[in-house]
């Protein structure tokens, strides 16, 4: 994508981001916040200007096979004093020397050709500058995968942020109605003050919580806020109809075999070995002799005391061989220095396969785990909303105690937080796994923000 359509192309989502932003207030959704960032995130900013220098390196090297031209214009007043032998001394015995004065104007005018016909060192050049453009642009891909993974994680965070203060919220209520509950029967001696002294005990916790809530909640609000640019004062919320998604393909090996092919991060390195190698071609070109063709036109007035007065126009056209022989033990040295160079970067490209692996496995596993996980503690927020009214009605009866009903209070808390967090976990991890295996494409990011809704 040239840097002109590029620009326009973030003009124009601006452009929808202010239409959006223009009508009446509403939460900020999964896509909105991905269209913000994609025009104001620094980080991703900077790679597309990043991406836009390294698309150069093709041209600058492609730059040495063709031809250069360059025109020259010289011109200059000249005085001049010559003094010589008087060539007539025996006719004029009492003048040895004779000055001569000289005021004229010089004029130069010179276009040259210079084109390369044979160079290892130009063709390496060429050829170093394609791998340096796409390791450019297998880098700009990785940069734009990893902004949906900062800002879904961001959205995530923010998200359960609110959950947990709407969770410790509500439970500050629930200590709160058990407080009026127990003051009541404490009042018709069917309660203890020892019943109302431990409610009281955990809901000053309880308000504890909700106010440390409130601080998480401001600091992820304006992690993502940093992200998109944009003011976050309320998200949409996860769907009640939480939906598991099939894993395809369904074999680790299949993923990893993909990701040697697509990842991102992968690609980059193999085209900083190619790049690499080429360096080594640049040093040992050092040694080959190299061949160019010089044509120039050239035309001169005066352009010497000696042709004064003289109008000179020359053309020429011709080939040059150069034959290094001997550098000093340079050509060596950065010969040496590139395959050090290149079996670093070999090096490095085994260290991120093996990182991506490791990566991919951690996303595939917790995929796998995360559907078993999510259904365990939906069962366990289900038990826990069952036991806090059982235990109330077994305190009715005289059965359970006061301090029953707050510990179940706040396991149901405690289970409804641990579930919505594996939620966010396992979509987070669905992106991750195509971040790893380097398919993620825009259609995956939808997914994702269908499971979040402004009405949940």
């Amino acid at each position: 994508m040239t840097t002109s359509r590029m620009r326009l192309k973030l003009v124009a989502v601006a452009c929808g981001i202010c239409l959006l932003s223009s009508g009446s207030a509403s939460a900020l959704g999964l896509m909105q916040a991905y269209e913000s960032a994609l025009v104001n995130d620094p980080s991703y900013r900077s790679a597309v200007s990043e991406n836009i220098a390294g698309k150069e390196f093709r041209k600058i090297g492609r730059a040495g096979l063709l031809p250069t031209i360059q025109y020259n214009y010289g011109t200059a007043k000249n005085k001049a004093e010559i003094t010589q032998p008087n060539p007539y001394l025996v006719l004029q015995p009492n003048v040895p020397t004779i000055t001569s004065d000289y005021d004229y104007t010089s004029l130069t005018n010179t276009l040259s050709l210079r084109q390369t016909l044979f160079s290892l060192d130009t063709t390496a050049r060429y050829r170093q500058g394609i791998a340096q453009t796409n390791y450019s642009d297998a880098i700009f891909n990785a940069r734009s995968k990893e902004l949906v993974i900062r800002l879904v994680a961001a959205y995530a965070d923010a998200k359960y942020a609110e959950d947990q203060l709407d969770l410790f919220r509500a439970q500050r209520e629930a200590y709160a109605e058990q407080k009026r509950i127990n003051e009541r029967m404490f009042s018709k001696g069917e309660g203890t003050r020892t019943d109302v002294l431990e409610t009281q005990a955990k809901l000053d916790v309880a308000e504890a919580q909700v106010i440390e809530a409130q601080d998480n909640l401001l600091t992820a609000r304006n992690t993502l806020a940093a992200i998109t640019g944009t003011e976050v004062t309320q998200l949409d919320g996860l769907r009640p109809d939480f939906r598991i998604m099939s894993v395809a393909p369904a074999s680790f090996d299949e993923w990893m075999n993909i990701a040697n092919e697509t990842n991102p991060e992968i690609i980059a390195a193999k085209y900083s070995v190619e790049a690499a190698e080429e360096e080594i071609n640049k040093a040992k070109a050092g040694h080959t002799p190299r061949l160019e063709l010089n044509a120039s036109y050239n035309r001169a007035i005066s352009d010497s005391l000696v042709n004064r007065s003289q109008d000179q126009t020359v053309k020429s056209i011709g080939v040059q061989l150069v034959i290094p022989l001997y550098a000093g033990g340079y050509v060596n040295a950065i010969s040496n220095q590139a395959v050090a160079n290149r079996d670093k970067a070999r090096s490095d490209l085994d260290g991120t396969r093996n990182r991506i692996s490791i990566e991919l496995r951690k996303q595939f596993n917790a995929m796998q785990t995360g559907v078993t996980k999510i259904d365990a503690l939906q069962k366990s927020v289900n038990s826990a909303t069952l036991l806090v009214e059982a235990t109330k009605q077994s305190v009715k009866g005289g059965v359970r105690i006061n301090l029953d009903v707050l510990s179940a209070e706040q396991q149901l808390v405690a289970a409804k937080r641990d579930l919505a967090q594996a939620k966010y976990t396992y979509l987070i991890s669905f992106l991750k796994l195509r971040v790893a295996a380097g398919n993620l494409t825009i259609d995956d990011v939808k997914t994702v923000s269908g499971y979040f809704s402004p009405f949940s």
